[in-house]
């Protein structure tokens, strides 16, 4: 019995430790001085066949002829890599950028087509497709609408994976490599996170539908109250869909986040859980909110769930929301929290 025991307790050690050597992922650096790094490149520099599209306000530079392209990366190689890369679809945020290279992630944010959102679509009603489909097609660069004509190396994708190749020799200390095809001539997308804030988190959100990704982050999003695109099959499952956002946010008022969070189908995964309330893993739910105090104010309501001036800060002048964005880079995707039945009051059809 006891030689049993023992051999049992060595098993246990052996796994134990196997477990504790494991590295986060295959990815390790090779850096002789440790360091943050900070890249930025113009999207124009990095592939001649990018053009500007001014029908959509979509610019390579502005009117006084500063660049409006440029794009930014970031990683730490003092911190272990987790293996993943985060896309920001949304313009440059420093303080996202500082916490996800902490918590082990590369990101890099690409100069996409977003502007359409106010030109494009304004009909009244407008077509249950129509956004989505400008979404996908400024994504993937191909032909989903009628209504835009984005090319390849003006989408998403196309932009994303050039400038991978670019830091993968400009900043071979950051591994940057490893997020490249064996041949280098596309992206691992299992190993991307999808993240954006309001139209950008949209378009995220919409981009998973039909690639399969890693996970996605919608920070107070995803909208979009007349499409149906977010019922359709997922090429991502659907327990990798995460969401944050105000309860006085204009999409919480008007059943905007509700509805899509349901239709994208995360209420399979745990309730809608209010942070201030319930502290991590918040019974590891996809779907969380806030409702600390923004004077009432519906415009910082919609921002205030990323870092920024309209984020929640303690007396101390802390993020009162630290451990909420850490969770919803970095929860494991198959930790799920208990199924939740649709909400009768949501309104899905806002026809």
């Amino acid at each position: 019995m006891k030689k049993l025991l023992f051999v049992v307790l060595g098993l246990l050690a052996t796994v134990a430790g196997v477990a504790h050597a494991q590295p986060s992922s295959a990815l390790t650096f090779n850096d002789p001085n440790p360091q943050r790094y900070q890249l930025k490149a113009r999207a124009s520099e990095l592939d001649p066949r990018v053009k500007a599209h001014p029908e959509i306000d979509f610019l390579i530079e502005t009117k006084d002829g500063k660049p409006a392209d440029f794009q930014q990366a970031a990683v730490d190689t003092r911190v272990a890599p987790k293996g993943k890369l985060v896309i920001w679809l949304m313009g440059h945020n420093q303080g996202l950028f500082d916490r996800w290279n902490s918590y082990g992630l590369h990101a890099i944010r690409v100069h996409y087509a977003n502007k359409w959102f106010s030109i494009c679509c304004r009909e009244n009603p407008v077509g249950e497709e129509c956004r989505g489909n400008i979404r996908l097609e400024a994504a993937t660069g191909e032909d989903f609408s009628s209504d835009v004509d984005i090319p390849k190396p003006d989408g998403m994708m196309a932009r994303a994976l050039k400038f991978v190749q670019w830091l993968a020799k400009e900043n071979p200390q950051g591994g940057w490599d490893y997020f490249l095809t064996e041949d280098g001539d596309g992206l691992r997308w299992e190993d991307v996170i999808m993240s954006g804030s309001s139209h950008g988190s949209t378009t995220a959100a919409r981009f998973a539908k039909h690639q399969k990704v890693s996970r996605v982050v919608a920070l107070c999003g995803p909208r979009d109250n007349y499409q149906t695109w977010q019922s359709l099959p997922s090429a991502t499952p659907e327990n990798r869909y995460f969401g944050f956002s105000h309860v006085l946010d204009g999409g919480w008022t008007a059943d905007h986040y509700c509805r899509s969070w349901e239709m994208l189908g995360m209420n399979k995964f745990g309730p809608i859980v209010n942070v201030d309330k319930i502290g991590p893993p918040y019974q590891n739910t996809r779907r969380l909110i806030t409702d600390f105090d923004v004077d009432g104010n519906t415009r910082r309501a919609h921002s205030s769930v990323q870092p920024g001036g309209s984020a929640g800060k303690d007396a101390d002048g802390k993020y009162i929301h630290e451990a909420v964005w850490k969770y919803l880079y970095t929860h494991p995707v198959d930790v799920v929290g208990e199924p939740t039945p649709p909400d009768a009051s949501c309104i899905k059809n806002q026809r």
